[in-house]
């Protein structure tokens, strides 16, 4: 009866429509009065179900929760959610999002900046659904060094990227013209922080244009965090002896600027006394008290980037000397073994070598390693 009445209707309005306004154009108006009157009879999806697991993360840079997502009924089944956050930059990332049939999962990493992160997901033609999570700050010290677990690379993928930049752009310096090398690098441990700092930077196209370099390469950043994006800001350098303490992150326990000493004391730890031991991107320290500048440091290399030949190689800043402001230096190993000054070789019977040093960011620590989690 109801499809009778319909055609028995559609047939009345459509001879209504034509003598007011002829048979092309009455057929026409009813064909999208009839289009607009289904459309609004039919039921709009509503927003999906949400949930996520577990709700709170340790900030760590490596933690995990997972979104699972539910499509309302209406909501295509084969169109992907669109999964945001909606959050301060840095708290969080979205590693993936899979699924079909209407059941989805979205997977969040925590950042190392602790918060507040709220999600938002929605499929196509529906209504946003939002949920959140809270990240906490990871206090702990594993090695009790004074370096929080939050700056440890701790993935051997992050530790191999953090070298190869670590000594490329403390090389570079070397090669660069005067003019486009970076101002602030006045003496050795001026070099160092210069090169830590830029290696835990995301080496993207804003930091390539400003970087100054003559060739950018193309390597692999830092996943963990970007600098300076840490609970710490710019201030990656410990000045304070003891282990890491939640209070540190606003008590001066941390700063920008380190000296040749303070970098070698809270910064670092002994590999060896033997150059053979160093890897590329550890530090070389002395202590020459007949000097002005009693601590200095050098950077190991190994092979060159600019160079071929396949010798191994340090470079150093001499730091200023009277009005003379010194320079950057490219040494081979084999020349350091033989310098004239007995005091600069690296060797165990020298005094004043204190040995090679390991970044306390690189040290492997009980907590294991994250590669491929």
């Amino acid at each position: 009866m109801a499809h009778n009445f319909y055609a028995e209707s559609s047939r009345a309005i459509i001879g209504r429509l034509n003598i007011r306004f002829g048979v092309a154009a009455g057929t026409a108006v009813l064909a999208a009065t009839i289009a607009l009157l289904g459309h609004s009879g039919r039921a709009r999806p509503a927003a999906p179900r949400i949930g996520v697991e577990p709700g709170v993360l340790v900030a760590d840079g490596y933690d995990t929760a997972v979104v699972s997502i539910d499509a309302s009924a209406g909501a295509p089944p084969t169109s992907a959610p669109h999964v945001s956050l909606e959050a301060a930059p840095h708290l969080a990332t979205i590693e993936d999002v899979g699924g079909r049939g209407g059941h989805w999962r979205a997977r969040i990493r925590a950042g190392i900046i602790p918060g507040h992160i709220a999600i938002q997901v929605a499929f196509p033609g529906a209504p946003a659904a939002r949920t959140s999570l809270v990240t906490t700050l990871d206090t702990g010290d594993s090695a009790e060094d004074g370096t929080p677990d939050f700056l440890r690379l701790t993935d051997a993928y992050d530790r191999a990227a953090f070298r190869r930049w670590f000594t490329y752009l403390a090389e570079a310096q070397y090669f660069a013209d005067a003019a486009a090398r970076a101002p602030e690098i006045t003496d050795c441990a001026a070099l160092i922080r210069y090169a830590y700092r830029e290696a835990l930077r995301a080496h993207d196209g804003a930091w390539a244009a400003n970087a100054g370099l003559r060739v950018v390469p193309a390597l692999d950043s830092v996943a963990r965090y970007q600098y300076p994006f840490t609970p710490l800001g710019a201030a990656l350098f410990r000045v304070r002896a003891g282990p890491f303490r939640a209070g540190d992150l606003n008590d001066g326990a941390f700063l920008e600027f380190a000296d040749a000493r303070t970098l070698w004391r809270s910064n670092t730890h002994l590999v060896s006394h033997e150059i053979d031991r160093a890897r590329p991107g550890d530090l070389l320290f002395y202590r020459q008290d007949s000097t002005r500048t009693e601590y200095h440091s050098m950077i190991y290399l190994g092979g060159s980037a600019f160079r071929a030949g396949g010798g191994r190689y340090l470079v150093y800043h001499t730091g200023p000397d009277g009005k003379d402001p010194g320079e950057i230096r490219l040494l081979s190993t084999e020349d350091l073994m033989r310098f004239p000054q007995a005091e600069w070789r690296p060797i165990p019977a020298n005094p004043h070598f204190l040995g090679v040093y390991c970044w306390n960011i690189l040290r492997e620590t009980p907590e294991g390693d994250h590669a491929g989690r």
